[in-house]
């Protein structure tokens, strides 16, 4: 027991010495890590807001995404303009976000999955009429991206534009294969080398609509999309190493924002319910499980490997480099914070998550994965900036540590 709290004590020290700005100088370009966490991707676009009125012209060479990171992703990679005016239209969309613009949310459509669902458990498995693709019908998701995402027949075309033009180096988007069990990273930019590791493979490839379905399929909820041969689904799943992404495409300063609120030791033991847990709670609690984003785990490693790169001489190094890292995360839970807005939510989705005991918990983390409610995103919009407000010291260290061109207002 208390080798495991000297652990957690050496991890929170060690991550603690990687989001600090006082760091030499990054020996690469800026590399930007988007987690996941569904509708609680808005608090990302919160800090870039923030950022990017500080810093209008920044520019972005590397953008890594994970499921509701790999949206966010995919719409600044493709982007014409500049930092500021591409976040600006990028808060616009999500606070345009409702439930229905993201899954089908009508009585009918839950209510004839549901019987579909009931029918395949109590038939042995036999063929529905329809297969069951999860709980939630997300064509309106796919609609509203091919709308606001330059495309053509899916296509993200604006990111081959923007590798053309110099002003960005690589992009790419994490999924979880149904069909394999790895961990694929879809990359697209200008000399990228493709990697391997255990149960993780980069694919280099022209990024697509599907692409960014697929890593932003969550679990059970969402059905599982299709490219190529395999079936994918949200790439936070079995995601191990976040961080690697950025890293392999060449980054030397990764700026990385989490949507996990980091809980306090007294927040952790306080109970979230009495008696039986409700189905809400064991999945909030799976789901956390399966997408808790590993970025202290990363920090430790990647401050290690640094503290041995500087031990080293500059001829022995063989390739390695330094990269310093700063990670931002919710000052607040955005899971408890979900169930302020839950009475808003449209009434036959409102009743099948209360069905699954969603108002019997005082955190209900699946149903901030799903609040895709204007003010809701409104609110995780508006705490992103205040947290990068508040760490704006940090963050202008950090961007001048990257040794990047940019116009400060």
């Amino acid at each position: 027991m208390q080798e495991g709290e000297e652990l957690q004590e050496t991890v929170a020290a060690v991550v603690a010495e990687a989001e600090s700005a006082e760091s030499p100088r990054a020996e690469g370009p800026l590399g930007v890590v988007l987690t996941g966490g569904g509708a609680r991707g808005a608090y990302q676009v919160g800090v870039l807001q923030w950022i990017a009125k500080r810093y209008p012209t920044l520019r972005l060479p590397i953008l890594t995404g994970v499921s509701a990171g790999a949206v966010n992703t995919a719409f600044l990679a493709s982007h014409p303009g500049d930092f500021r005016k591409a976040v600006l239209e990028l808060a616009g969309l999500w606070r345009s976000l409702t439930v229905e613009k993201v899954f089908r949310s009508d009585a009918g459509s839950i209510g004839w999955t549901v019987l579909r669902w009931g029918f395949r458990l109590i038939s042995g498995g036999a063929r529905p009429l329809r297969d069951v693709r999860g709980f939630l019908d997300t064509e309106p998701l796919q609609k509203f991206l091919t709308r606001v995402l330059p495309n053509r027949d899916g296509v993200l075309t604006g990111i081959a534009e923007n590798i053309a033009r110099g002003r960005l180096s690589a992009a790419a988007v994490t999924a979880t294969s149904y069909t394999t069990g790895q961990t694929v990273v879809f990359t697209q930019g200008q000399d990228v080398t493709t990697w391997r590791r255990p149960q993780r493979r980069s694919e280099q490839t022209v990024l697509t609509i599907r692409h960014v379905m697929a890593s932003s399929s969550l679990p059970m909820f969402f059905p599982a999309v299709r490219v190529g041969d395999e079936w994918f689904g949200d790439g936070g799943m079995r995601l191990t190493a976040p961080l690697s992404s950025a890293l392999h495409l060449g980054a030397g300063g990764i700026l990385a924002i989490s949507t996990r609120y980091d809980r306090t030791a007294n927040e952790a033991e306080a109970p979230q319910h009495v008696g039986y847990p409700p189905p809400a709670q064991v999945l909030g609690s799976l789901l956390n499980a399966v997408f808790l984003d590993l970025i202290d785990q990363d920090a430790l490693r990647l401050q290690l490997i640094n503290g041995l790169i500087e031990r080293m001489p500059a001829d022995q190094r063989e390739g390695l480099r330094r990269v310093e890292l700063l990670v931002i995360r919710p000052s607040r839970d955005l899971g408890r914070l979900s169930a302020e807005f839950e009475p808003r939510l449209p009434r036959a989705f409102r009743f099948m998550t209360r069905g699954l005991g969603t108002r019997e918990t005082t955190s209900p983390d699946v149903l901030s994965l799903l609040m895709f409610q204007p003010d809701y995103i409104d609110e995780l919009i508006t705490i992103g900036e205040r947290d990068a407000e508040a760490r704006g010291a940090e963050i202008d260290a950090f961007i001048e540590s990257c040794a990047l061109e940019w116009k400060k207002l």
